[in-house]
């Protein structure tokens, strides 16, 4: 295991060696967990490598165009409910 010494700043910011952010995958943002050993840093998983109950609601798509096939079919619902055409 690897051991590197940083320093804290006052507002109790610390840099962690880029060779360790690479090696577990830590970008610009990390869990930080409080451990009775102490401090504990990890990377945040990514949203595609989650299983939870909505993965498959996403088959394989970003939110974004989630979000979008979400709008386009609400937009077309309401054009039908404008022309008449009730509820769809």
């Amino acid at each position: 295991m690897a051991e590197a010494v940083v320093t804290v700043t006052r507002k109790g910011q610390a840099t962690i060696p880029k060779k360790m952010r690479e090696r577990h995958g830590i970008g610009r943002k990390a869990l930080v967990e409080d451990t009775e050993e102490g401090v504990l840093l990890k990377p945040l998983p990514s949203p595609s490598m989650e299983k939870g109950s909505l993965r498959s609601a996403f088959k394989g798509k970003s939110s974004k165009e989630v979000m979008g096939d979400v709008r386009r079919a609400e937009s077309t619902r309401e054009k039908g409910l404008l022309e008449g055409g009730g509820d769809r």
